[in-house]
């Protein structure tokens, strides 16, 4: 059963989503077509929950300069007229819908409950729009809901097993600390080094509030006593630190974090998403 989906999720799976095909895709580019805004719901069964304002804001202003140029991949319901669920592309329904579009190219295609969940879950580890816990979440449903192995997953996504591993680790942790990766506060690095603390959620929130890098924890985690020899919070930050941190923040709408010792010091600017990563960039280099 599931060796029969991999074509589909391979070659077929670059077609839906743009890649430019030329055999195989005269099926799919058949079922090419536009349909009211309004006519596409989520899919409930989206591991992708987390989507950036700004980042949403930013495709939106893309959108209405030049359309979207990749349909969004849909199914339909059974029984419902003039409805769609969305398998590929809630991101840009969701920008499409802040652009004041009226309508939207869409991709219609047969996909059962499995077939959608597994389309995008692959769409957006492809295009790195999942966070670790994201990713792990959808792994996880898929072998819970379909008896998939680890093995089959690495196959199907083309990730290594070790990754896959890796991965669904993460929903070890404390619900706490999977929120902090969830939101950007820490990288999926810093998870996975917490994952053989007793109390990783304790490590967790130092690591929100002290601006730790991933080195720096894994330097904790390798001592016995981790908890007790991480550096202490500052207990006054000086007042201009605080402001900068404030002021630049909001520039940037991400959290930034000033850690200075004496005349030296670390900045630390946090993002969740390549499309936050590419704004500081460009804000920099402007």
């Amino acid at each position: 059963m599931i060796e029969d989906a991999r074509p589909r999720l391979g070659r077929g799976l670059a077609a839906l989503i743009g890649e430019n095909l030329s055999a195989d895709s005269a099926a799919v580019s058949s079922a090419r077509r536009t349909a009211p805004i309004e006519f596409l719901r989520p899919n409930p069964r989206n591991p992708r929950q987390h989507f950036s304002d700004e980042s949403l804001h930013e495709l939106a202003e893309s959108i209405r300069e030049r359309g979207i140029i990749q349909p969004i991949v849909v199914r339909e319901l059974a029984g419902v007229n003039n409805v769609y669920e969305i398998i590929a592309g809630e991101r840009r329904w969701r920008a499409a819908q802040r652009a004041g579009l009226h309508e939207v190219p869409i991709v219609l295609i047969e996909a059962d409950d499995r077939l959608s969940l597994e389309l995008a879950i692959i769409e957006n580890v492809q295009r790195s729009d999942l966070n670790a816990i994201e990713e792990a979440r959808g792994y996880n449903r898929l072998i819970e809901e379909f008896s998939y192995s680890q093995g089959d997953l690495a196959k199907i996504l083309g990730k290594s097993r070790s990754h896959v591993t890796n991965t669904l680790r993460l929903l070890k942790l404390p619900e706490s600390t999977q929120a902090f990766v969830v939101d950007g506060r820490i990288s999926a690095g810093h998870a996975r080094a917490l994952l053989s603390l007793d109390d990783p959620a304790s490590v967790a929130k130092q690591i929100v509030e002290d601006g730790l890098s991933v080195r720096e924890v894994e330097r904790l985690v390798a001592s016995k006593d981790a908890p007790q020899s991480a550096p202490a919070k500052p207990v006054d930050k000086d007042a201009n630190i605080k402001k900068i941190e404030s002021e630049v923040g909001d520039v940037l709408g991400l959290p930034v974090r000033v850690n200075a010792r004496g005349e030296a010091g670390v900045i630390n600017i946090k993002f969740a998403t390549t499309d936050q990563f590419d704004l500081v960039i460009r804000k920099l280099l402007n």
